[in-house]
């Protein structure tokens, strides 16, 4: 698996303030062992200072271990209204700000691949823009953008779609939503789904993988820091995460889910289970590379 999605493995957080280099080589021989051959290590929202820390830091670590091929930034500039913002901290949420996103960038020392941020919070999409044109995989997420605003964003340099599914209210109108939006533009963006049959069900996700196509589907993990482990209480970045079978849910008791438990076995499981079983290698590793401009080599 070539997974662009994971905050956290077997124990480690990547979103740690202090993450050990031990640890951190300790998350990816466990990820290699599990079929997680190559990866982006994702840092989450927080305040802009601190994520500034946390890329910087997981961009050192990356220099060290050929698998973690880049960074994954998913924030701060998503949309705070609803279900929308997840598990991210609506205290650190903030509109897309071009110097921010700089900061950001600079701080991934050449190791930026994917930035997920909502369209519709990006004012001219100035950041979108900006980002696209380094070659950074610019997704949306976390976002209610129209379809307009995506097809807008889209000509200034969008090319790819957050974890489709989540992300967003849990009460959607019938038919013009941020899920529908999504896989109708799935012939110009790539479309990710968390493959674990928690965050999207798996009848749901086989519905969406034949709407977008498997040719433009991006199967993710969102694994945190207890992924491989079992039931108890974790943490990604500051948020605190019950898990309980194959659910992690913020801790409050709200049900809203908190990144995922799953390991590339785990997601091949569920394609094979819905009847794509054939078409994983492609929508696991090869995608992935095709949507980053890399060979799908392991």
């Amino acid at each position: 698996m070539f997974d662009l999605q994971v905050n956290g493995a077997f124990g480690v957080d990547f979103n740690k303030a202090d993450l050990a280099a031990e640890d951190f080589a300790a998350a990816c021989g466990r990820l290699a062992e599990s079929g997680t051959r190559r990866f982006l290590p994702t840092v989450i929202t927080d305040a802009l200072p601190a994520m500034e820390a946390k890329v910087r830091q997981l961009a050192a670590l990356c220099e060290s271990h050929a698998a973690a091929v880049g960074l994954h930034v998913e924030g701060p500039f998503l949309n705070p209204s609803g279900g929308t913002a997840g598990a991210h901290p609506r205290d650190s949420i903030v509109p897309a700000d071009l110097d921010a996103a700089k900061r950001l960038y600079d701080a991934a020392g050449g190791r930026l691949r994917v930035f997920t941020l909502a369209p519709e919070c990006d004012a001219g999409l100035a950041v979108t823009r900006w980002l696209a044109d380094r070659g950074v995989v610019v997704s949306a997420g976390h976002t209610d953008a129209s379809r307009d605003r995506l097809l807008a964003a889209a000509d200034a340099g969008l090319s790819m779609v957050t974890h489709v599914g989540n992300g967003c209210s849990q009460k959607l109108p019938r038919h013009d939503n941020i899920v529908q939006r999504a896989i109708s533009l799935s012939g110009r963006l790539w479309c990710c789904f968390i493959a674990d049959g928690v965050h999207v069900p798996a009848w749901a996700l086989r519905n969406y993988i034949r709407a977008a196509g498997v040719g433009r589907t991006v199967i993710v993990s969102d694994a945190m820091a207890a992924a491989g482990l079992g039931d108890g209480r974790y943490g990604i970045g500051g948020v605190r995460v019950n898990v309980r079978g194959d659910r992690a849910e913020l801790a409050g008791g709200d049900g809203r889910l908190a990144g995922s438990v799953a390991t590339a076995d785990r997601l091949r499981t569920v394609l094979r289970e819905i009847g794509f079983g054939a078409e994983a290698d492609r929508m696991m590793r090869a995608n992935p590379a095709a949507a980053l401009g890399l060979e799908d080599a392991v």
